[in-house]
């Protein structure tokens, strides 16, 4: 009998525990639902909005601290099918995750149905009136300004020179080094590369505090909102208001240099950002050229960095494909012309086979998982409708990871692209539509000058190969690529 009672309210107790549990996920369930209308909830996507408050933030944050962050939309396609499109309470907010091309293409390519959603920490933390915020016709503006200064062919030729020298420079100073974090050093030679194009003379301690700064900031954007001591959030808006007080003072003095010598010669994009006008004549005021700086410093920086690391260690990690790229370089310094120093964008353009390890790259690594947009209506999508006012979370990792689209998505094979030409919504590295990242050909231009020069005369020795990986904000050794850069001779 004791047994049989024993058993009896272990029973009673997890049958408690899963009424709780039911009742707890359904607060959710009923505090959003309730305010749609009948068609909206019935045409709502599969899926579920987790616990109160916190959504599915929870597992979210538990995958992606865990070797294997996928099994955050895994569990979605196991529970409510491979549909591509889930209901979710994600950064506070309802939210409807796409992850297959066709809904991944509607959302970045329809303005009319769709504008930018990013959570409030990434709002407070780059700024209320950089790119990630503004309306679409400032976006306009602003974009049409800064596009061609970073990206433009012109420019793109007078960047040649600096990057190639700093590259050239960097590699023999870490040969000489010993035992450095690669990827710690690779993001200060980017990042000195974005702060000569926008603030071109910034001196060295500048340039460190503001690397510094953007560390700290990067684990808050994609934080929950919660400022209290101890918290992501809470340590990266600190972090902000240095880094806008630093940039401030090179705004200010700025304007100062401009007003006394009345030049009207532009060095670089802070120039520009001080001269551009509107229609009406108004010009950008503090707070907007300081929010496009630390968005655009951020971003050109961080992106190339890290996927310029990896593209390496793959290569490294794959000797057949590490030949075939090493060969092509040697091609390309053979084929130059008679006294030519340094590379032209005609060299840029021969390095076809760089290009795809790259792109392989950029695929594999998926350095921004997802980008975030809010519906402007109720939007149908596949069957189902996006409620107005959701957000809408591209999961980019999903369509470069998926089999349908890349065969065996987790091999690295630069040579899968011999023959591909990615469908629309298939391809995503920068984004896509209206809002695709300006400085995209920036960006693979300065990883293709470095693994130019690291393949003809460099080899990296890692201190631990296997040492785990980190995935959050981006994916990253945990020691940073700890390790030596060996120069080689031919």
């Amino acid at each position: 009998m004791g047994s049989d009672k024993l058993g009896y309210y272990v029973g009673i107790f997890f049958g408690i525990i899963l009424i709780l549990k039911w009742a707890l996920k359904s607060i959710n369930v009923w505090f959003i639902e309730r305010k749609l209308g009948t068609k909206t909830r019935k045409y709502l996507p599969p899926g579920d909005f987790g616990w109160p408050f916190i959504g599915n933030m929870w597992s979210f944050l538990r995958a992606y601290k865990s070797t294997d962050p996928d099994s955050f939309i895994d569990n979605f396609v196991r529970r409510f099918g491979s549909s591509g499109i889930y209901k979710s309470f994600m950064f506070g907010n309802p939210s409807i995750i796409v992850t297959v091309p066709e809904a991944c293409r509607k959302v970045l390519f329809d303005d009319d149905a769709f504008k930018p959603g990013w959570p409030i920490s990434t709002h407070e933390l780059i700024g209320k009136k950089s790119f990630v915020a503004i309306s679409y016709e400032d976006h306009k503006r602003l974009r049409k300004l800064t596009a061609s200064p970073v990206n433009g062919h012109e420019a793109l030729s007078l960047y040649m020179n600096y990057i190639e020298a700093n590259v050239v420079a960097s590699l023999e100073k870490w040969s000489k080094m010993g035992k450095i974090e690669f990827l710690t050093q690779l993001r200060k030679l980017t990042f000195r590369i974005i702060m000569h194009i926008f603030l071109s003379s910034e001196s060295e301690d500048v340039m460190e505090a503001l690397e510094k700064e953007y560390t700290v900031l990067n684990y808050g954007v994609r934080a929950l909102a919660i400022n209290y001591p101890g918290f992501v959030y809470h340590k990266a808006l600190k972090a902000r208001k240095r880094l806008v007080a630093i940039l401030q003072g090179a705004v200010t003095k700025r304007r100062n240099q401009r007003e006394l010598s009345k030049s009207t010669t532009k060095m670089d994009m802070l120039d520009a950002l001080l001269d551009t006008a509107d229609d009406n004549g108004k010009k950008l005021d503090d707070e907007e050229i300081i929010d496009t700086l630390v968005m655009y410093l951020n971003a050109g920086h961080e992106s190339s960095g890290h996927i310029t690391m990896w593209a390496t260690v793959l290569l490294q990690s794959h000797p057949e494909f590490l030949r075939i790229a090493k060969e092509e370089q040697e091609r390309i310094v053979k084929n130059m012309p008679p006294g030519q120093k340094g590379l032209t964008l005609k060299e840029f353009r021969q390095m076809e086979y760089l290009s795809k390890v790259i792109d392989e790259t950029l695929r594999l690594v998926t350095f921004s998982l997802m980008t975030f947009r809010e519906a402007k209506k109720d939007v149908e999508i596949k069957g189902y409708i996006i409620p107005k006012g959701w957000k809408v979370l591209v999961w980019f990792r999903s369509v470069h990871h998926s089999p349908e689209v890349y065969p065996q998505p987790k091999v690295f094979n630069p040579s899968r692209w011999d023959d591909l030409v990615p469908k629309p919504g298939t391809f995503l590295p920068f984004g896509a539509g209206s809002r695709l990242c300006p400085g995209n050909d920036l960006a693979k231009l300065e990883i293709a000058i470095f693994l130019h020069h690291f393949l003809l005369h460099y080899q990296l020795e890692r201190e631990n190969p296997e040492c785990p990986i980190m995935y959050l904000p981006h994916s990253r050794p945990k020691d940073n690529c700890l390790g030596r850069v060996i120069k080689v001779s031919k």
